[in-house]
């Protein structure tokens, strides 16, 4: 099995956040593969992409700081190595809008979320897809607003102008691996 695990926060009041990006792809993923509409069980919300044989994407149900929580859940009832069948969506304010990176494994780097994966699994060593949100614009506002805030239209359009490329990403790592897809898509920006 194949596990998209899109890091994100539960409820209205966070849908349209940064924080959410990665949910917001794990939508465009579903939508494009033809899956079911996402489900709720347990510590998770997930579908299967009925296009792609032995893959589920799941969102956690748990606030983004307790979203190990939810993947120990997901090991206890599912066959696979987080390591080389794992590839977690996830924000991040170091990547300008509109721009993605894949990296195999490495540190949380300051977010909560992989921190909590990572404690999770006891190893840093897993796939993650990180998506642009931006910094803020000066240095005084806390991050964790900006995080937690909407994206004006134009950094929204900037953001969602690279799911196409996104997901291409996310198809040829369910084809050939990280390494392969970060060397193919790392480059082009």
């Amino acid at each position: 099995m194949r596990l998209l695990l899109a890091l994100g926060n539960p409820g209205a009041k966070y849908r349209d956040t940064r924080h959410n990006i990665g949910w917001w792809l794990a939508d465009r993923l579903a939508l494009g593969w033809g899956g079911e509409p996402f489900r709720a069980d347990g510590a998770t919300a997930w579908t299967t992409g009925a296009g792609r044989s032995g893959v589920e994407i799941h969102k956690p149900l748990t606030y983004m700081n307790r979203s190990g929580e939810s993947l120990a859940a997901l090991l206890a009832s599912r066959r696979f190595d987080p390591a080389a069948d794992m590839l977690v969506l996830v924000d991040d304010v170091a990547l300008p809008a509109g721009r993605f990176r894949l990296r195999a494994r490495g540190s949380p780097g300051g977010h909560n979320g992989l921190a909590s994966i990572s404690a999770s699994l006891g190893s840093d060593d897993y796939g993650r897809l990180r998506l642009g949100v931006g910094r803020p614009p000066d240095e005084r506002i806390d991050l964790a607003g900006w995080v937690l805030s909407r994206m004006p239209g134009a950094e929204e359009e900037e953001a969602l102008g690279a799911f196409p490329r996104a997901v291409e990403a996310v198809e040829y790592w369910l084809e050939h691996g990280v390494e392969a897809a970060m060397n193919r898509f790392n480059r082009a920006g």
